[in-house]
């Protein structure tokens, strides 16, 4: 071992800079690996059944040619596809908290960082639908005076998503009391 001591090793340590999307000095919280789970039930649902309902339909009207064969075909590529997907883009997504702004990373392939003032937040909303709160999962949205901020975390454990809410909104009114 280094002169390094052992408390050492377990400092977070932030991503090197890599443009507009990873600030420098920012170390970025993760969602719920549970959520890849929603989604790939989802993905179940959506495109599962109708996969499904192809196969069932190629093997009792054998007559009807190739066809249904070819859809369920590019059904099952499309799902396979969807599943790596979906997993990738759940790992890129995190949130970081900072002095005066929260920020929020999304995306693989279309990435986009969302920036929230605190003192532009008019409320913070926590929801989680049936199969979320299933799998131990729920959504914090933040709202803001602008209706195009799309400020929402999806996959957070319900104890971080209440605590996220109630340190957001707290800070969220100090920095209104200053205007």
């Amino acid at each position: 071992m280094t002169d390094e001591s052992a408390s050492d090793l377990h400092v977070p340590v932030s991503a090197p800079a890599a443009g507009p999307f990873d600030p420098e000095g920012i170390v970025w919280q993760r969602v719920s690996p549970r959520l890849v789970t929603a989604r790939l039930i989802m993905l179940a649902v959506f495109l599962g059944i109708p996969l499904l309902a192809l196969v069932v339909l190629a093997i009792a009207l054998p007559g009807a040619g190739p066809w249904l064969w070819i859809s369920a075909a590019v059904v099952a590529v499309l799902v396979a596809w969807s599943a790596i997907v979906i997993s990738r883009q759940v790992r890129a997504i995190g949130f970081a908290e900072r002095d005066e702004d929260l920020l929020i990373r999304k995306g693989v392939m279309f990435r986009s960082l969302v920036v929230v003032p605190y003192g532009r937040m008019q409320f913070v909303d926590v929801s989680a639908g049936p199969l979320a709160r299933k799998l131990g999962i729920s959504s914090l949205q933040l709202h803001t005076a602008s209706p195009g901020t799309d400020a929402t975390i999806d996959g957070l454990v319900p104890s971080e998503a209440a605590r996220l809410r109630d340190r957001l909104a707290s800070r969220g009114e100090a920095r209104l009391a200053g205007l």
